[in-house]
């Protein structure tokens, strides 16, 4: 339940001509949605047309938040990192439907030998949840949680269902990536993606950005939704072993300010970065932004053409997804692609319309059919693009 409104808040940056809506909505979202530092920004045909920011990146301290205060997107990573796949396969280095142990040898133990590059891709590998003891010293190191994947076996057949692997999808690919250019995937981001499109994101947070990272809040959940939860998410349940795994070392508190946590690299989870760079990325998928352009129309039609849907084993409830992207109706909107993230993060693009959002924020909201605020500002967004066609 929502507060009760509060004082409205600066919002700072440009807005384009017609799109004074998004500025509304984005306002209220911290009247009426318990926003406290947030930006979003809207590219339609190339260009930005909002790219606006408000509130605080640290409460605590009083500090605003400003125009390259840069904020953890989690899931919205995955994303990016599918990004970074579809670069490789454009480049002829990764192939769909090959053995992910082809690039991996290692992979091929307890009975994954046959699992394609494309069921890491759609939630298919059976792998959902990482079933050997880790530690977070294997968390920050990579080697150890690569590898404990490498020794088990799947937790549901492979090729079965999909179910939603909230962190092995990053470990999986990004070893893939690493196996076949001899980089992380964080640094080829920066290399070959972060660098040409001038892009303020992150997968493996250097030290020195720190000081303009925004202070993340965990959501408030009152005694009795956290009583449900702990049932919920029991250690005993294949929904509990994703998203408090592995070894039950994760939750959705404070450890995400932690800089050991942030400078590591979860290729699923802890992206770090800008509105405007979400939005500008996503742009860059669906067009050309000053004369860059990050895959080519035929791969962007195949990446996001919807490859599972219906009830997620894992998640209990209907996703869809093309190869790495939410597809719909879990990215919202009849042609639209990308992928959201815990709390309300939100990267998303619409090819047939021509628009790319990004939104980030350090309030956490939790909830599994998607963030009040960012659906908002999705829809707002939506109808400015029409009126102005």
């Amino acid at each position: 339940m929502s507060t009760p409104s509060r004082p409205a808040v600066s919002v700072h940056g440009d807005v384009a001509p017609g799109f004074e809506p998004v500025a509304e909505a984005f306002a209220a979202n911290f009247t009426d949605n318990d926003e406290i530092g947030a930006a979003v920004c809207l590219y339609h045909r190339g260009v930005p047309v909002v790219d606006i920011w408000g509130g605080l990146s640290d409460r605590d301290r009083n500090i605003a938040w400003e125009r390259d205060t840069i904020a953890l997107m989690f899931s919205s990573t995955k994303g990016v990192t599918a990004t970074v796949v579809h670069q490789l396969i454009e480049k002829g280095l990764l192939d769909l439907d090959t053995p992910i142990a082809h690039w991996w040898p290692e992979f091929a133990e307890a009975g994954k030998a046959d699992i394609p590059l494309r069921w890491a891709l759609t939630h298919q590998a059976g792998l959902s949840a990482v079933t050997g003891d880790v530690t977070m010293d294997d968390i920050y190191g990579w080697d150890g949680v690569v590898a404990a994947i490498a020794a088990q076996a799947p937790v549901f057949p492979p090729g079965s269902a999909h179910g939603y692997h909230a962190r092995s999808f990053g470990w999986i690919l990004g070893e893939v990536v690493r196996r076949v250019t001899g980089r992380s995937l964080g640094r080829y981001l920066a290399d070959e993606i972060a660098g040409p499109l001038g892009l303020d994101l992150f997968i493996g947070l250097p030290r020195a950005e720190l000081p303009r990272l925004a202070h993340l809040y965990p959501p408030v959940i009152d005694p009795e939704t956290a009583a449900a939860m702990d049932a919920f998410l029991g250690p005993e349940t294949l929904l509990g072993q994703v998203l408090r795994g592995p070894s039950g070392l994760f939750g959705y508190d404070d450890m995400w300010n932690d800089p050991r946590l942030l400078a590591a690299e979860m290729p699923s989870s802890n992206g770090i970065g800008t509105a405007r760079s979400l939005a500008r990325l996503y742009a860059a998928l669906i067009g050309e932004v000053d004369g860059v352009r990050l895959l080519r129309p035929e791969t962007v039609a195949r990446a996001t053409a919807v490859q599972v849907s219906g009830p997620d084993f894992v998640i209990g409830l209907p996703m869809a997804f093309g190869l790495g992207y939410m597809t719909p109706p879990s990215s919202g909107g009849q042609c639209s692609f990308g992928h959201d993230g815990a709390g309300g993060s939100l990267g998303v693009a619409n090819p047939e319309e021509g628009w790319a959002l990004g939104y980030v924020m350090n309030q956490m909201k939790l909830g599994l059919t998607g963030d009040a605020r960012s659906g908002s500002l999705v829809q707002v967004a939506r109808d400015c693009v029409r009126a102005v066609r």
